[in-house]
């Protein structure tokens, strides 16, 4: 299922300049468009829209020990309430949390990866609001938090 993920404004990189009233197509794990709501809109009229306040920006990579919790799957859930879709290596010290982080769609890198949206590229994606909270993450196409 098609979905459009509209925001006040999108970045496709960190350090790009916001396009504002964007929007990000997902079509499965992957990114389908980006551009302005009007223009991915227009290409894909039957997809369902998410409207989100804030600054929709590329999931983040979480680069420190991974915030404490009773189980491994509360561990990667903190992880993606943060904004965060994947996590260093050498921070997934168990089987059980390299497992967790599978079940949720979070990639384990060996280092740093270059953060973008781009049209066919995984559908990694967070929405943050004025403060700089994370209010909505979206793994391989997947909304995996929300915030009420």
């Amino acid at each position: 299922m098609l979905t459009i993920h509209a925001a006040d404004e999108v970045r496709t990189a960190r350090d790009a300049e916001p396009l504002k009233d964007g929007a990000v197509a997902v079509d499965g794990a992957r990114i389908a468009a980006v551009g302005p709501l009007a223009q991915v809109r227009g290409r894909f009229p039957q997809a369902r829209v998410r409207s989100w306040p804030g600054v929709l920006e590329p999931g983040r990579l979480h680069e420190g020990p991974l915030p404490d919790a009773p189980s491994p799957r509360e561990r990667i859930h903190a992880v993606l309430k943060a904004g965060a879709v994947a996590i260093l290596a050498q921070y997934a010290d168990s089987p059980e949390l390299r497992a967790a982080a599978e079940r949720n769609d979070v990639l384990v890198l060996p280092g740093t990866r270059p953060e973008a949206l781009v049209e066919s590229g995984r559908a990694d994606l967070a929405v943050f609001d004025e403060t700089g909270a994370c209010i909505a993450t979206v793994c391989a196409g997947r909304l995996v938090h929300r915030r009420r």
